[in-house]
């Protein structure tokens, strides 16, 4: 009995990896071999990314709650020593976003500190 193969299934395999390739350079588009490679590959990246990502945000916000506590007279470590024992509940995203965008409100923060 010959060896069955199902193409149906193989083919929607292919095409569903060269979907996931549309917008590469070259070869890695739409040719099976390197594009098969190429998505592996950038699936491994965004594994890996989804992660640093958040690590990528959270010295954004310190650095910026860092430059702002520093225009009022405090290092990053003291502010956030004293926000932590005045019980002000901010995480650092919303810190941050004061500092940058709200200078007034972040003062009041700072003023309530002192």
């Amino acid at each position: 009995m010959p060896r069955s193969v199902n193409n149906v299934a193989s083919r929607a395999r292919r095409k569903k990896v060269l979907e996931m390739a549309k917008g590469y350079f070259g070869r890695g588009k739409n040719v099976w071999t390197v594009a098969k490679n190429k998505v592996e590959k950038g699936l491994g990246y965004a594994y890996r990314d989804r992660k640093a990502k958040k690590r990528d945000f959270r010295s954004l916000w310190i650095a910026r709650i860092n430059a702002g506590a520093r225009l009022h007279g405090m290092s990053y470590s003291e502010f956030m020593g004293k926000i932590k024992t005045a019980g002000i509940e901010l995480n650092r995203k919303a810190l941050a976003d004061l500092a940058a965008n709200h200078p007034a409100a972040f003062e009041a923060v700072v003023k309530k500190l002192k």
